[in-house]
């Protein structure tokens, strides 16, 4: 069961539209189920000789009277609306039901707390089977304002105890840090023009893609115009500075042929303009992309980065901890553009999936996941895929996938939980589907039995709790592959397994041959990082000028989490 409240000012407005036809004409039999006071609500639903205007008079009575006789005006916002939904599959509920439901709500939220006979006046409309609206003034007959501070939160606290109590489908709790879901209207446009989703689905995805891969701010806007979509900034009075911004998708019109805009933060809180600010560089380092000497470094790089950050999440800074899963959603935008093969659509919903995971009420410090956005942005503008290292950076993002549900779950964030267990299942399917054929390749070029024995005899030395696990592990043949090319490249093996198997996730992996190999590949080639110190001669960056861009269509919206590579 699904609350969603807002206030508004236009009573007689929302009055006609809760007894019209709707927007398609989807309004079944609108009427009245349930209000402050049956016998005066006027029901215009069952009441002929009803009208909208008398209704609203009927319900404003105590605002316009009260400020009145306080000498002020009526508040501006003194509309309060909360439109009440059951989940897909939940059985039917009576007008009886659907009306106990109403009162419950307007008593949690302080609208109308029971017994209260100076509350507010409110309705409770119903026009179709899965959900009705609640609508009230909010200026009590005492002339106060109702007390509704964390309303949205404490009517979501209602409706799991009804979803318990009524057999209904039990729904995460939310923490009001969830963008907005698309309106029945929008999603009726999407479905009559053929999309798979809603304009301001598609923005979102966009937005957040975009926001992963630019170095500054106006990066932003220009690569969001490059594909197609209309940008309008709004400019601080005095100093002509960006204070807020809209989006508009292409070809998504009203009636009147203009532009349907949504504002950043409506379309999810951390793409306001302020909160984009926190996460972008400073403008001077953003004038200098790094200079990468190797084009395998962005893949190296952000797998440490990554891996850091699943030991942020182990410890007590919450605020670092929330910065590094903002950032980590990031990294899944970038690892899915830059990626190649049948697996990059697994990535690209992981990405989506994240996006619930990756803010919270815990407020995020974004300075402590530089090293992490840093990375992840250099991995944007990556040229190549590194085969096996490539792999190894999605074999990380599991293992912090992971870490991001448990970490959410500790602290109660459900529906953030919930989020990050899905970009999992997407990041181990795509796992198995990039990683399968490798693994398959290395086992075709095994080394030498006696180079075999020897590598055995290793993980028998400096990994004796595991070596038993590690030796029975399909994947260990492998892993002799990968020790035999770490030794071509200057590593001392023996050395590199005491090193790699200090990682936490030897300790419960199932396949812990698995890991050794992922976090072996990802070590830095020793003799031509030699080669490099010894040279002279300085080279141009690998990185390209500009981060990898869709390369289909931006008004096709049936694949929205993409900045697809241009190529």
């Amino acid at each position: 069961m699904v609350p969603d409240v807002s206030t508004g000012s236009d009573s007689c407005g929302l009055i006609v539209y809760l007894f019209g036809p709707g927007r398609r004409d989807e309004h079944t039999d609108p009427h009245i189920l349930a209000a402050w006071d049956m016998a005066g609500a006027a029901d215009p639903g069952r009441n002929p000789e009803a009208t909208y205007t008398q209704l609203a008079k009927r319900l404003d009575h105590h605002v316009d009277l009260r400020t009145r006789e306080l000498g002020g005006k009526k508040p501006p916002q003194h509309v309060w609306h909360c439109p009440v939904r059951t989940a897909p599959g939940d059985r039917y509920l009576t007008d009886t039901e659907w009306a106990e439901v109403a009162r419950r709500i307007v008593h949690a939220t302080g609208i109308a707390p029971e017994g209260d006979k100076k509350a507010c006046r409110w309705i409770a409309v119903r026009h179709a089977d899965d959900h009705i609206h609640i609508m009230a003034t909010t200026v009590r007959g005492d002339g106060r304002r109702p007390r509704t501070h964390r309303d949205g939160r404490r009517a979501q606290a209602e409706c799991r105890k009804i979803e318990a109590e009524s057999g209904l489908r039990r729904l995460k709790s939310g923490d009001l840090t969830a963008p907005r879901t698309p309106t029945g209207a929008e999603r009726a446009k999407a479905e009559r023009q053929g999309q798979a989703v809603t304009a301001r689905q598609w923005l979102r995805e966009q937005a957040y893609a975009v926001a992963a891969a630019v170095r500054n701010e106006a990066g932003y806007f220009t690569v969001l115009q490059s594909l197609g979509i209309k940008v309008k900034t709004r400019l601080g009075p005095e100093t002509g500075d960006v204070i807020g911004y809209s989006l508009a998708a292409p070809g998504d019109t009203n009636a009147a042929g203009e532009p349907v805009w949504y504002g950043g933060s409506k379309l999810a809180p951390d793409l306001s303009i302020n909160r984009l600010r926190e996460r972008l560089p400073d403008q001077e380092m953003a004038n200098h992309p790094p200079y990468v000497a190797d084009a395998a470094d962005p893949w190296r790089h952000t797998t440490t980065a990554i891996r850091t950050a699943r030991t942020v999440l182990d410890s007590d800074d919450d605020a670092a901890a929330q910065g590094h899963l903002a950032a980590f959603g990031d990294a899944l935008y970038n690892i899915a553009s830059a990626t190649t093969g049948p697996h990059r659509a697994e990535l690209r919903a992981a990405a989506g999936a994240f996006n619930r995971a990756r803010r919270s009420a815990t407020r995020a410090d974004h300075q402590v996941a530089t090293a992490l956005r840093k990375a992840a942005k250099e991995l944007a503008y990556a040229s190549n895929e590194p085969g096996g290292l490539a792999i190894a950076l999605l074999f990380a993002t599991v293992h912090l996938a992971r870490a991001a549900a448990k970490w959410h779950e500790q602290r109660g964030h459900e529906q953030q939980a919930a989020a990050a267990e899905e970009a999992l299942r997407h990041l181990q399917a795509g796992y198995q589907q990039a990683a399968a054929p490798v693994l398959a390749d290395l086992v075709r070029r095994a080394p030498r039995a006696a180079t075999a024995r020897r590598f055995e005899q290793d993980v028998l030395a400096v990994l004796p709790d595991h070596a038993d696990r590690i030796l029975a592990d399909p994947a260990w043949t492998a892993l002799t592959t990968t020790l035999a090319h770490a030794e071509t490249a200057g590593h001392n093996p023996r050395r590199l397994l005491a090193e790699v198997g200090t990682h936490r996730e030897l300790d419960s992996a199932e396949h812990p041959a698995e890991v050794l190999n992922w976090h072996i590949t990802a070590q830095p080639n020793r003799r031509t990082q030699a080669a490099r110190k010894r040279s002279t001669v300085s080279g141009t960056s690998s990185v390209s000028a500009t981060p990898n861009l869709p390369a289909t269509p931006v008004a096709d919206r049936s694949q929205p989490d993409s900045l697809r590579r241009g190529r």
